[in-house]
């Protein structure tokens, strides 16, 4: 099993002072007279935590566009993302592309409804930080090594 990074973790204390991950195909097999054998499969590059990995890309996108709106300063958090991509992603360019959208994704679903900030970004901000940091803790603390 592959180890989680230290960056998970560290992002976890940045996020404590908050996806949608890819579905799995169904891939049918039948000779057409009797019913087909419905099987699941999933992306070969992928693991254990893969859902829980892009939901948390997707905030830390989210963060990274609302975080600079209501006036944080010296926070990276697409840094912060591209070293979990460089450590936990680097060899899969699938998972890495995944999380790159999700990322993006999170960003963009921000950027497109607050010009400004407001309440409502304050409020989402303080949200999704403390979703991400429960995510971190769950991945940190069943997969991490």
């Amino acid at each position: 099993m592959k180890a989680i990074s230290f960056v998970v973790f560290g992002l976890l204390m940045v996020v404590s002072a908050p996806a949608l991950a890819q579905a799995p195909k169904a891939e049918q097999a039948g000779d057409g007279k009797t019913p087909p054998v419905v099987t699941m499969t999933t992306p070969s590059d992928s693991t254990p935590y893969d859902a829980q990995l892009t939901r948390l890309a997707e905030i830390v996108g989210a963060l990274h566009y609302l975080r600079p709106l209501c006036g944080a300063k010296g926070e990276d958090w697409r840094s912060d993302m591209q070293k979990i991509l460089d450590t936990d992603a680097a060899n899969e360019p699938g998972r890495k592309a995944r999380l790159t959208a999700a990322f993006n994704r999170g960003y963009r679903s921000f950027a497109a409804v607050h010009a400004q900030c407001s309440q409502t970004a304050i409020k989402v901000e303080a949200r999704y930080r403390a979703e991400a940091a429960t995510l971190v803790a769950e991945i940190t603390s069943r997969y991490g090594n």
